[in-house]
């Protein structure tokens, strides 16, 4: 568990991860094989009447290029759409991943999104016109809006930006940014990070409850020290052989000056 963990946070090659927890490369790649789709976030089937839900698209840069399409930069990316709930700030459900060039409108029922939601009221962006979502009001051409569909759709840019900052909190894992994998791994990668940013976000407290004792806030406390001290030692590791590859920049000085 904190070897894939430490792999998805800090994106150091398994051989690396493997020599700081004395381990063989080859254990490490079965260890991260093994334990990352046992880690993939379970989608919720069934809502609530009054359930509120966010959905939009996130990239992910991948090597795979056979689900990818290739950008303006020369990487490729493929996209997937993201489900949280508005009140509870977590996510929901996460569809398959497709290129990146796909539309919002088109990717919603292709990722299976769509199916996984359901019926429930769900908000969007302006893109996916038609889709049945909650979207904001359109400008008529050649006018302005009314002041009560303007204050909608300030209200409706306040509660969408919800999906945007939990795309925030996933992207701090570096596993996201450049993801290695191909084929399923991809997708558990990102699932396996849904599920780690859920034991996050359950791991801080209300204000009313910040100081009551609670074991499994405690677990989890201890999970992530474990994670972020292991995650320091592999940095310093990473740095030490990088200053062991470079030369004495004092001798050359000296040499310089003879």
């Amino acid at each position: 568990m904190l070897l894939v963990t430490a792999y998805g946070r800090t994106h150091i090659p398994p051989g690396r991860l493997a020599a700081l927890l004395r381990v063989s490369k080859s254990a490490a790649g079965r260890i991260i094989d093994h334990i990352a789709p046992l880690l993939a976030l379970k989608q919720r089937r069934r809502f609530r009447k009054d359930t509120v839900l966010i959905v939009d698209g996130t990239p992910v840069p991948t090597r795979d290029h056979g689900i990818a399409e290739q950008s303006k930069n020369c990487r490729y990316f493929t996209t997937h759409q993201v489900v949280i709930d508005a009140e509870a700030r977590l996510i929901v459900a996460i569809g398959r991943p497709v290129p990146w060039n796909r539309h919002d409108s088109k990717a919603w029922e292709e990722s299976g999104a769509k199916a996984a939601v359901g019926t429930t009221t769900t908000i969007a962006d302006a893109g996916c016109l038609g889709t049945g979502l909650v979207i904001p009001h359109r400008h008529p051409p050649g006018g302005e809006l009314p002041e009560g569909k303007r204050e909608h759709n300030r209200s409706h840019k306040q509660i969408r930006a919800r999906v945007k900052h939990a795309f925030a909190r996933m992207k701090t894992w570096k596993i996201l940014r450049d993801c290695p994998l191909k084929g399923d791994s991809v997708d558990h990668a990102v699932f396996g990070i849904a599920r780690l940013h859920h034991l996050l976000q359950a791991g801080q407290p209300s204000e009313q409850h910040r100081d009551a004792p609670h074991p499994q806030l405690d677990v989890h406390l201890r999970t992530t020290l474990s994670v972020e001290s292991t995650i320091a030692r592999a940095h310093q590791h990473a740095a030490e052989a990088r200053i062991g590859r470079l030369p004495d920049i004092r001798g050359l000085q000296a040499t310089a000056r003879t």
